[in-house]
């Protein structure tokens, strides 16, 4: 397969890839460009779009297909075979050329920058491309966005920058201005559903229900398609519209919503933290199984462990927070479509007697302020609120309609 199957509903993203990774190979391997598109390649990319579009699918994809060594290449063949040794190591996360940055952190901060732009720096083991993909540069902090900003504007001959990020002010003016913009659409539901089908062997009407839910979103689409607990969190957040009646209602689902998010950043602690510590104990010398005082001069150690596993909790929660809050944003969503006589693609159709129910108490006009306070809501969290006060400042509001 090519390394472009598993990018849904991109076809114009990835003729435009395509077209670029030509260009590239024309350059490697110093043979004229096909119809001059040489300046269909460029040094640093910037790919943009709504959550589960395949920000990061595209960059790693491109990333492969630039480092790609298929033979049929010389035979007018596209770059990005999907099976030559360049393109799977790439895709797999071992070629040697190819760096994926992905945080689970709250924020990418200076240290970590200049490690890449280091990086960055040093010419391609292989001979081809030296590739950094950045899948959350909107996650860089100031100072981090400054340093990048040099390795954007003065690159080495043989590097290329793929940036990810929600939109394009997610990111600094002056770099941004100085990537080649890609900007991906949600996917179709019916894409998604096939891709869950071909790829992941999923039963189709599963699929097809999944995708719907997700509103077009991959990832999302395929946990609910596979993890019961997944579900089940979903359908505790669209009761929220039945329960905010009265204000204890209010308080009481907006306790629930952290709950909820707080037990996910527990589980996702409880599967990787105690790992991660007996590993790092165990790379410092300390004895087998926690017994023991650790060895002198460790202790800075264990503390920046502590500090970013503290952090990655506090980034799960978010995370949990957020698509509780783009679940809620679908249900009103499907409200709305009914009050205006829309229900033809309805994300929701599972619980549509709750959807009908809402519909009718209300009008228009409050799904609208509901909406608007989902968003608000967003926002108080991204501005670090704290999450209880957020939540409840928003089920009120969900209750004055």
């Amino acid at each position: 397969m090519a390394v472009w199957d598993d990018l849904v509903g991109q076809e114009r993203v990835s003729a435009q890839l395509t077209a670029a990774a030509r260009a590239a190979a024309a350059l490697v391997d110093g043979t004229p460009a096909e119809g001059g598109t040489a300046s269909s390649m460029t040094h640093a990319w910037l790919f943009t779009g709504p959550p589960g579009a395949g920000r990061a699918t595209a960059a790693r994809a491109f990333a492969a297909a630039l480092q790609c060594v298929s033979p049929d290449r010389t035979l007018g063949a596209a770059p990005g075979c999907g099976f030559c040794e360049g393109c799977h190591t790439a895709l797999v996360g071992t070629h040697a050329d190819v760096e994926v940055v992905a945080t689970d952190l709250l924020t990418i901060g200076v240290k970590e920058t200049r490690e890449l732009v280091r990086r960055a720096n040093l010419s391609p083991a292989g001979g081809r491309w030296q590739v950094i993909v950045l899948e959350d540069a909107d996650r860089l902090t100031e100072g981090a966005a400054n340093v990048l900003l040099k390795a954007v504007e003065e690159p080495a001959p043989r590097t290329v920058w793929l940036l990810c990020a929600p939109s394009l002010e997610d990111v600094l003016p002056t770099i941004r201005s100085r990537c080649r913009t890609l900007t991906l659409r949600t996917p179709p539901v019916e894409a998604v559903a096939d891709l869950l089908v071909r790829r992941d062997g999923i039963e189709p009407q599963t699929a097809a229900g999944a995708a719907r839910a997700a509103s077009g979103h991959i990832d999302r689409a395929r946990r609910l398609a596979t993890d019961e607990r997944a579900r089940g969190h979903r359908q505790a957040v669209l009761r929220v519209p039945l329960r905010v009646e009265d204000i204890g209602g209010c308080l009481r689902s907006a306790q629930e919503l952290v709950d909820t998010a707080t037990e996910a950043a527990k589980q996702r602690a409880e599967e990787t933290d105690a790992q991660e510590t007996e590993d790092m104990r165990t790379a410092l010398g300390a004895a087998p199984g926690g017994a023991g005082r650790m060895p002198r001069g460790t202790a800075g150690a264990m503390k920046d462990l502590a500090d970013r596993q503290k952090r990655r909790a506090t980034r799960t929660q978010r995370d949990s927070l957020d698509l509780a809050l783009h679940d809620l944003t679908g249900f009103y969503r499907d409200v709305l479509a009914l009050q205006l006589g829309s229900p033809a693609q309805l994300a929701n159709e599972d619980v549509r007697d709750d959807l009908d129910r809402v519909a009718r108490a209300s009008a228009p006009e409050a799904t609208l302020r509901r909406i608007e306070a989902i968003l608000a809501c967003r926002d108080a969290l991204e501005r670090n609120v704290a999450p209880l006060l957020a939540m409840e400042a928003m089920t009120l509001a969900l209750r004055a309609g």
